[in-house]
């Protein structure tokens, strides 16, 4: 098993034994590249907390891709950011995309910010810290959808086996917001709003005009699997 998997699937399992998450879908992806299957997109759902996860496998040696993704919703109405990983092999290095994702606009919420993103600080400054890792191109466009504690790095296979405690970290800190609660978002923002923005930055996070991996997903998979995918991280 490879870093990126090895550290995806002991992330999820710590959400399932915290959350109780259970299957709902389990789908084999294919590609013109392979015989067999190249990947796998699970949806996992929690029991009284609501939240739905998403992950994403593939591995394509042909190509030296080595990906694996989990994104973890939280219900509608809830003010509590999303959870994401994104861990990555490829033939020239590994690559890691790490952040909570705001349900709500950070600069005029600042109780808000301070509750969900501040504690993280220190941890993001100690991952930037080892040698070997290096900012991803990721564009202000993109960027502007996630938060300012995301880490998205290039690594060597040394450095990126150092990251665990960081996603841990990270893990840590969702799980209990996802417990205690959070400020809603000043007070100001009722269910419907939080879930109004939520569908749209949704649809603008995984619009393949924002982020160009939706093209080189289509290409591996094929149109109608590729929309597949972004269909269940867009509801």
């Amino acid at each position: 098993m490879s870093l990126p998997e090895a550290l995806s699937e002991r992330t999820l399992e710590r959400l399932s034994a915290a959350l109780g998450l259970a299957a709902s879908e389990d789908v084999p992806l294919t590609s013109p590249m392979s015989p067999h299957p190249v990947g796998r997109l699970r949806v996992l759902r929690g029991g009284d907390d609501g939240v739905k996860v998403v992950t994403v496998g593939l591995v394509v040696a042909p190509i030296g891709l080595d990906s694996h993704m989990i994104f973890v919703f939280t219900p509608p109405g809830s003010a509590v950011p999303h959870f994401t990983l994104d861990a990555v092999a490829s033939a020239d290095y590994h690559a890691m995309h790490l952040d909570l994702i705001p349900r709500a606009e950070l600069a005029v919420n600042l109780a808000y910010l301070d509750a969900c993103f501040l504690p993280l600080t220190t941890h993001l400054e100690q991952a930037w810290q080892l040698d070997g890792l290096s900012p991803a191109a990721v564009g202000p466009r993109q960027r502007a959808m996630m938060s300012p504690w995301m880490l998205v790095c290039r690594a060597t296979e040394e450095a990126f086996a150092k990251l665990g405690p960081t996603v841990d970290a990270y893990l840590d800190h969702w799980l209990d917001l996802l417990d205690r609660g959070v400020p809603e978002a000043g007070g100001d923002l009722a269910e419907r709003d939080l879930a109004e923005r939520d569908l749209v930055n949704r649809a603008n996070l995984f619009s393949p005009d924002v982020d160009p991996v939706w093209l080189q997903v289509t290409r591996l998979l094929g149109q109608e699997q590729a929309e597949r995918v972004r269909g269940e991280l867009l509801r």
